[in-house]
């Protein structure tokens, strides 16, 4: 699966996802500790942004690698983006539930690209 996702900033500076056939609580789509991070740094002071999301790399494409699953517990799972654009960034974060509801699981890796450039 390779796709494009919109993410949002709103105006009290939370990040979220645009899952439209999303039918939980829109809090579920919250970006937080490290995701928030990232996608400020791929918004560079704008208010939304869009990546290529992917289980499979493709060109282009950095790497964010699953530290801890933790569907036994808060849900979602830890990962770590090492490269932005190619750059080392090390960028830990932790992907919570909604990761399933873009992948049908969570994966040990997942590929993200820019189209906005």
């Amino acid at each position: 699966m390779k796709q494009t996702f919109k993410f949002y900033k709103t105006a009290s500076n939370r990040w979220y996802i645009d899952l439209p056939s999303y039918t939980g609580s829109v809090d579920d789509l919250e970006m937080v500790k490290g995701a928030d991070t990232m996608l400020d740094k791929v918004a560079d002071g704008k208010n939304e942004c869009h990546l290529i999301l992917s289980d499979q790399p493709f060109e282009g494409g950095d790497r964010i690698t699953l530290l801890t699953d933790l569907t036994g517990s808060i849900g979602g799972g830890d990962y770590l983006m090492e490269t932005y654009r190619g750059l080392s960034i090390n960028q830990s974060m932790w992907i919570c539930s909604v990761v399933i509801e873009v992948f049908d699981r969570v994966p040990s890796v997942i590929y993200v690209g820019y189209p906005d450039t």
